[in-house]
């Protein structure tokens, strides 16, 4: 991944960078998966890409993009658009995805969508919010990590004694 402007030295991007690190390395285990016609495997690691994308997409879209939309509105827009279709295909890894013969490959084109998507933020939108984003629009989006958390600790209200 991308360490040439000096963004994954801000905590934000760092996370959001090492998120779509452990996406990538699951995306490859899905193709493996799919070259050995896996398909219930494509499944569970289909719903672990989710698990790590959900908080990630809230901090990106919660606190990152609206950041940058007044600037990027076009860019912005595509991107978002681009979770809801990857979106979508994962999400079929919960239901009936043995009965729909052609999910594996869908979700092998889907997965190439989403690695073009990582490569976007890491080279663009990343950059982008470093060189234009100001002390209060990056504390909201920490703001925004603090209250979704990640796949491994969950939203911090949840950690927070009752």
């Amino acid at each position: 991944m991308c360490e040439y402007c000096g963004c994954q030295a801000l905590e934000t991007i760092d996370e959001l960078t090492m998120e779509h690190e452990r996406v990538v390395t699951l995306i490859s285990r899905v193709r493996a998966a799919h070259r050995d016609r896996a398909v219930t495997r494509m499944a569970e690691l289909a719903r672990e890409i989710t698990a790590v994308l959900r908080p990630h997409t809230r901090v990106e879209e919660e606190g990152l993009f609206p950041a940058l939309a007044e600037e990027f509105p076009e860019k912005i827009a595509a991107l978002e658009d681009e979770h809801r279709r990857v979106e979508a295909v994962l999400a079929e890894a919960d239901g009936p995805f043995l009965a729909d013969a052609s999910w594996p490959d869908r979700l092998i084109e889907t997965l190439g969508l989403l690695r073009e998507h990582i490569l976007k933020e890491q080279d663009g939108v990343f950059p982008a919010a470093l060189a234009t984003l100001g002390t209060e629009q990056w504390e909201a989006v920490e703001a925004v990590r603090l209250r979704v958390g990640t796949e491994r600790n969950g939203p911090a209200e949840e950690l927070l004694p009752r």
